[in-house]
């Protein structure tokens, strides 16, 4: 009886994708490139989940969009393009590492390095050894402490 229901649990718990029956192309080939690109694009709305996923209307558009460049004879490269030509590289749910957005990539990894230099400069120069910190009592001194130790006899 439990794996029953287990395996009718998993059963529902697949992945939904947003698809309407209308916007399926009827070539099998096509639509299964249409969702491969699909997969791999932002939804403007719902800002982390793929067009293919999500219910907006902007991401049906979007869907609608693909299949129509597709159909038009587009590659996969040139439909992407349209597309972030049209909205901006934000629609890519995988950046580029080229242009401006190279920053981005190394600012993480770069500020770690910074953040480790800093901490090892300030360790650095706290780390003394007990000698090194020791410094000499003058006359005056070792007279202050002589009285004061004596007064305590």
């Amino acid at each position: 009886m439990r794996f029953v229901l287990v395996a009718l649990l998993l059963t529902f718990a697949v992945p939904v994708h947003a698809v309407q029956p209308d916007e399926m192309l009827a070539d099998p080939a096509l639509e299964t490139r249409a969702r491969d690109l699909s997969k791999g694009l932002r939804c403007l709305v719902c800002q982390n989940e793929s067009i293919d996923e999500s219910d907006a209307s902007l991401a049906r558009d979007l869907r609608i969009l693909v299949r129509d460049r597709l159909v038009a004879g587009d590659t996969d490269e040139q439909a992407i393009a349209f597309i972030v030509d049209r909205y901006g590289e934000y629609v890519l749910l995988r950046p580029t590492v080229t242009g401006s957005n190279w920053l981005l990539w190394a600012a993480g990894p770069l500020m770690l390095l910074l953040a480790g230099g800093v901490g090892f400069g300030y360790l650095r120069t706290r780390a003394y050894t007990p000698e090194q910190k020791l410094v000499a009592l003058s006359d005056a001194e070792k007279t202050r402490l002589a009285e004061v130790l004596d007064k305590d006899r």
